[in-house]
């Protein structure tokens, strides 16, 4: 069984679909979230129904043998792209990536498939492998 794709399942069943997942450690305190995305945006009630439904499956199939707070949120505005499915639905987005060596790059993502993306920034048109970039999100600026 891949837990994932059985947490992919529960959050469909909301109505919602599964961003991501991950394990952080705050203040001494074992945290496995789960970032989740909706059309219309992520509220406060649907991440409670995805709690209590997903809970119980969790307490069977456990993420991780230690102990741990199940969290559930929205990936947000400004948020970490690692996926090849999250840069393809961040087409025309505002994005940051970070490359070898420190080399830093803002621009607009212009398309993105199962290998490379392409980002349009002042100099032009440049296009990157996955196994190009360190680490990568969107950005807004505030006016």
């Amino acid at each position: 069984m891949n837990l994932e794709v059985q947490i992919a399942k529960i959050i469909e069943a909301n109505g919602a679909f599964l961003y991501d997942t991950e394990i952080v450690t705050e203040f001494d305190e074992t945290i496995f979230r789960v970032l989740v995305t909706k059309v219309g945006g992520v509220k406060l009630d649907l991440c409670a129904s995805i709690s209590h439904e997903l809970s119980p499956f969790l307490d069977v199939h456990p993420p991780m043998s230690q102990a741990y707070r199940l969290e559930i949120s929205s990936p947000g505005i400004e948020r970490k792209l690692s996926k090849p499915s999250h840069f393809e639905n961040a087409v025309g987005e505002k994005i940051k990536i970070k490359l070898g060596e420190g080399q830093k790059l803002k621009g607009t993502l212009k398309s993105a498939d199962k290998q490379n993306i392409t980002i349009e920034t002042k100099a032009g048109e440049e296009t990157y492998a996955y196994s190009e970039l360190n680490t990568c999100k969107t950005y807004f600026e505030w006016n």
